[in-house]
């Protein structure tokens, strides 16, 4: 997405778990942002600073007092232009009309999902969203991408379940997994667990979508699929720990981290000690 944003500078997304979806970080002064066109749908989330903004859009105009928590909801095809009366900080995140397509679909909604433009909104669930995929950016995608796809795709379901407009009917499917399912599924987790698993992979197991199937292994399993992999990565860990042949290095490559550091974090962060401290103690 090319920013119509001075003084904006675009966080690093080249590790980026998602595909149709851009998180940018925003940070400017007062300024007049010219008219400009949105292909694809716009969610801002106000960060810091409080500050008046007017807006033109379609022969209308507004005026209002955007605060932290302050969100804007503008869908693709979108074209207006804004003056920032002030210093602002915001998180914007960028969705191709294409993935949210895919969501609806997976949800059991047929034909086009439509958003109207909103110019103020407060949401908590979407706020709580946007704020865990800029800490996750800026940690280095630190998570890994299965817990990327369930960010993306959690926030394209919420915002279709809101503000979709569809006269659609989403049903709610009930109960979990298939035995045969979860078998394949835990089996794919046991011989691939040194990979960066994606959540299509996991869903393609059991002929579900990609919603269905993560609400499923949770009923099923009582925790997502990120929570239970990671669980999975931790208990190998501290079995090559008491391995004095593996070193750190290794035990990281072995049960899918990228480099050390990750996987230092995150055993630290599940366990409460370092690696290093745990095979010292073990």
């Amino acid at each position: 997405m090319v920013s119509p944003f001075p003084e904006s500078p675009v966080l690093d997304c080249a590790r980026s778990p998602w595909t149709g979806l851009v998180v940018e970080r925003h940070h400017h002064q007062g300024c007049e942002i010219p008219v400009h066109d949105h292909e694809t749908l716009a969610l801002h989330l106000q960060t810091g600073g409080e500050v008046d903004m007017e807006w033109f859009c379609s022969g209308r105009s507004g005026r209002q007092r955007s605060t932290p928590g302050s969100m804007l909801l503008l869908p693709a095809g979108t074209r207006d232009s804004v003056i920032w009366h002030a210093s602002t900080e915001r998180v914007v995140a960028s969705i191709e009309p294409a993935m949210l397509k895919e969501a609806a679909e997976q949800m059991g909604i047929r034909g086009f999902c439509d958003f109207d433009i909103r110019w103020s909104l407060r949401d908590e669930q979407l706020s709580l969203l946007l704020t865990e995929m800029n800490r996750e950016m800026k940690s280095g995608w630190l998570m890994g991408s299965l817990y990327g796809d369930l960010l993306g795709m959690s926030l394209s379901v919420a915002l279709i379940k809101k503000y979709g407009e569809t006269a659609s009917y989403i049903p709610q499917l009930k109960g979990g997994l298939s035995r045969s399912h979860i078998r394949a599924v835990l089996g794919y987790i046991e011989e691939n667990i040194d990979k960066d698993i994606r959540l299509e992979e996991l869903a393609a197991l059991s002929g579900l979508s990609l919603f269905h199937f993560a609400r499923s292994f949770r009923e099923s399993l009582g925790e997502s699929p990120y929570q239970f992999i990671l669980k999975k990565r931790m208990q190998s860990a501290k079995k090559l720990l008491v391995r004095p042949e593996w070193n750190i290095r290794q035990i990281a490559s072995a049960i899918g981290f990228t480099d050390v550091s990750q996987f230092s974090k995150m055993f630290r962060k599940s366990t409460g000690v370092t690696p290093t401290t745990w095979r010292q103690q073990a």
